[in-house]
């Protein structure tokens, strides 16, 4: 199989459903499941590479966290976060039946894994977080607030990796044929009345609560973070890009002393984050999840 199998599941919101995509790698009977969760602005097909080389170990799902890649959008902006995120993946584990759970996140996904993780009862035994934790540089807050959420129309494909690598250097060396493969799920294409060319497959208000935090309602954040990480009772490991600026060493230092005192592995060249495309990313997440 080369392509992943595509399917929904319906979530509930205070101002009623919405479906939540998931892509969905390897035997449907296999009772191991894996599942990957993308970053703040980006969708499941992330995870294409990682996911056609642990399909042979797991059921691989990928969701479109809601208001990304083909799930809905929601109706009030200020649900975008980890919250409603958390009672999603909830609905998706029912749907899913999962035995035994595995769960890799990047940045955004490893918060919603955390908090999943962190839930007494959690199915989750295995957690790798992919540069983040519970502590968030500003600076790198402050980065994200240049881009997210903005308006952008592309005509060609072309145009929109080179605007998409413009904002996303941390993720590090890639060809050009694995750049336009990340990119090509990023966008959508604009219906014919709309003209031609394409839009990014998101919902740009998920930049609404992004935007409203304030500095104290950050600190009380963090601190709830460091609460629910000291929970967690999965095995858990945290990459880290070396030049990070979301994820500082200090707090990978303080996760590997804390709470299930993380594994950590750090990949040089690479700041936030890695994309788990290159073959030895691949294989320090294979090592971890697959290790007796």
């Amino acid at each position: 199989m080369t392509e992943p199998r595509l399917d929904f599941v319906q979530c509930l919101d205070p101002q009623g459903l919405h479906r939540m995509a998931y892509w969905e790698w390897g035997d449907p009977a296999n009772p191991k499941v894996l599942v990957c969760v993308h970053g703040l602005s980006r969708q499941g097909r992330d995870f294409d590479s990682l996911a056609k080389a642990l399909r042979d170990e797991y059921r691989v799902v990928c969701p479109d966290v809601v208001g990304r890649g083909r799930s809905d959008w929601l109706g009030d902006p200020m649900g975008y976060q980890i919250p409603t995120y958390v009672a999603d993946m909830v609905t998706l584990l029912a749907r899913l039946n999962a035995r035994t759970l595995d769960w890799v996140g990047t940045s955004m996904g490893g918060l919603i894994g955390l908090g999943l993780a962190s839930l007494p009862g959690s199915p989750v035994r295995r957690l790798v977080l992919n540069d983040v934790g519970p502590t968030i540089e500003p600076q790198a807050l402050a980065r994200i607030g240049t881009y997210i959420g903005q308006v952008r129309r592309f005509e060609t494909l072309d145009e929109a990796a080179d605007y998409m690598w413009s904002i996303s250097q941390g993720f590090g060396p890639h060809t050009r044929e694995q750049w336009l493969a990340l990119t090509r799920p990023m966008l959508k294409p604009l219906a014919d009345e709309q003209g031609s060319g394409f839009v990014p497959h998101y919902d740009p208000r998920i930049a609404v609560p992004f935007q409203a935090m304030d500095p104290g309602a950050g600190k009380a954040l963090e601190a709830l973070l460091w609460e629910r990480y000291e929970a967690v009772k999965a095995r858990t490991l945290v990459i880290r890009g070396a030049e990070s600026d979301l994820l500082s060493r200090a707090t990978v230092q303080e996760m590997a002393r804390r709470g299930p005192k993380a594994q950590v592995h750090e990949f040089p060249g690479v700041g936030h984050a890695p994309t788990l495309v290159a073959p030895e990313q691949i294989a320090v997440v294979r090592e971890f999840l697959t290790a007796p």
